[in-house]
Order: C-alpha cells, then sequence, then structure tokens
C-alpha cells in the first residue's frame, strides 16, 4: 500500500480518493466561475452541497478545448456548467439524448431534447457550439471515431441493467480517443444487491464489471458524492429522496399528507464516482 502526497491511496490500477482531500488537479478559474456566476439557477446551485460539481469535474479530469458527451442531459442541471465551460475554452459540448430515429422513443424524452435544443443550441453566446446525438437501443455512432475526450453519464446506469448497458458502454468506448474518460456517478446500492431491482440504485461492481466488459479500464474511484445517511429503503426508491421527492406511486397524484421530513433530513442519494479510461 502507497500513500502519495496528499494522502491518496494508490490501490493497483484504481485510486481510491478520500473525502475532503485535495485532487491532483487544481482548480480551473474559468470552471470555478462558470460554478460560481454562470447560467445556473439559486435552485440548481443549491444542490451543490450535495453534486460537489467543481471537485466532481477536477477528478474526472475535464479540461479546456475538451470534447465533451454528456448522456441524456435531461434538464442540462451539468449543462449549465460544462457547455459554458467549453464556449469559454474552445472546447465543443456533445448532448446524447433521444434517437428520433427510433419509432419507440418516448414522447418524453423527445420533449427533453426539444427542450435541450431550444435552450441550448440556439444560445452560442453562453452556451458554444452544442451539438445533440441521437442515443438509445438503436442509434449509431455519438460522434465520430476517437474524437472524445469525455463521456459524463450522469445517473442513468440504474436504466440499463440488461444488453443495453453494453451497447451503451460501447458506444462511448468507439467515440473516445485513446486514453479518453469515461465518467460516471449513480445511485449506489449495497454490494450484492440485484441490479435490476428498479429503485435506481445499483451496485457499484456490477457497473464496474460491465465498463470493464466494454473495454475500459477503472483508473479511480471516489467518495465525494458519498451519503452515509442514505439507508436506500425507502417506498418510492430513491426517487423519495430529494430532488425527486416522490410522494405516490408512479402514475399516481403526489400525496399532500406525506411527510417528507425525515427523507429530506437525508439529502440526496449516496452517489458512486468512478473515473475509467479506454483502453486502446
Amino acid at each position: 500500500m502507497t500513500l502519495d502526497r496528499r494522502g491518496i491511496l494508490l490501490a493497483g490500477a484504481a485510486l481510491a480518493v478520500t473525502p475532503g482531500l485535495a485532487l491532483a488537479t487544481p482548480a480551473d478559474p474559468i470552471l470555478h466561475k462558470v460554478i460560481e456566476t454562470g447560467p445556473r439557477t439559486d435552485k440548481e446551485k443549491a444542490r451543490d452541497k450535495y453534486r460537489h460539481p467543481e471537485e466532481s469535474l477536477n477528478f474526472w479530469g475535464l479540461r479546456p478545448g475538451q470534447t465533451v458527451i454528456d448522456v441524456n442531459p435531461g434538464g442540462g442541471w451539468w449543462t449549465d456548467i460544462i457547455a459554458p465551460f467549453l464556449a469559454q475554452t474552445g472546447g465543443h459540448y456533445i448532448a446524447a439524448t433521444a434517437d428520433l430515429n427510433d419509432p419507440k422513443v418516448s414522447e418524453e424524452d423527445k420533449r427533453e431534447r426539444r427542450s435541450i435544443e431550444a435552450k441550448y443550441v440556439a444560445n452560442h453566446a453562453t452556451f458554444g457550439d452544442v451539438a445533440v446525438a441521437g442515443f438509445g437501443p438503436h442509434s449509431g455512432a455519438l460522434a465520430p471515431a476517437g474524437s472524445v475526450d469525455l463521456v459524463l453519464v450522469s445517473r442513468e446506469t440504474h436504466n440499463w441493467v440488461g444488453p443495453f448497458i453494453q451497447k451503451a458502454f460501447k458506444d462511448f468506448h468507439a467515440a473516445l480517443k485513446p486514453g479518453g474518460v469515461l465518467a460516471i456517478e449513480d445511485h449506489r446500492a449495497p454490494e450484492g444487491s440485484d441490479p435490476a431491482k428498479g429503485n435506481g440504485y445499483i451496485p457499484e461492481s456490477y457497473v464496474i464489471d460491465e465498463a470493464k466488459k466494454a473495454g475500459f479500464k477503472l483508473v479511480a474511484r471516489s467518495e465525494i458524492n458519498a451519503n452515509p445517511k442514505d439507508t436506500k429503503d425507502y417506498p418510492f426508491g430513491v426517487w423519495t429522496l430529494p430532488p425527486t421527492r416522490q410522494s405516490a406511486p408512479d402514475g399516481k397524484p403526489p400525496n399532500p399528507n406525506f411527510d417528507h421530513s425525515k427523507y429530506d433530513a437525508i439529502g440526496e442519494s449516496d452517489r458512486m464516482t468512478l473515473k475509467f479510461e479506454k483502453v486502446g
């Protein structure tokens, strides 16, 4: 066992980063300014205490001028940070979202894509040259082969248990440059749990194994986004916790009498934070 001068454990092929310790990469002043004063709402900034955007992006190795794919960016929580940073540093942001060539793509996914196009693609001054790529079970290449520096997958792998996860990871592997980074954050299930349980949590070992099968090497793992208060046993899965705060079964209206207090006190979920590199 070897410790470097910052107290980071060097353990074989992977780095285990202890919460609160300095990371190898110093804070980028442009990234710091975007996080502090960029185009984010107060509601989005309020989640920083759970999502640690600067620490996470430094851990994953975001750099000026990179080409980054953000997979299923949803409402754009990460987009509002990464796209302006890349716009100011000569980089390129790609949102991998609904595949409009798939007749089975949901209306919700189509709406998400339209929202991304309306907010980000048209606003060059703030977000730069944002592109949108179709992503799904039957989609083609996300970008020219070997052209991408970093692929971010935030809170998505729990939706891909089964054959699709290999298709997804191979798409990312093809798009990345040799040595390019696959960055993963997701709700962490206890080891030994069924990855297909459907409660939003997924075992870290399952994600690592599937990434390795697709040709990735685990180079670092971090507890930046850990939450020891998260007991992972809630009536509506991880969505019981903030920010979703679900109070009724899927398809039912919210329950106005549901007591959110103990779940709000827990905060957001316990999350794995993993960094892989493309091999070959």
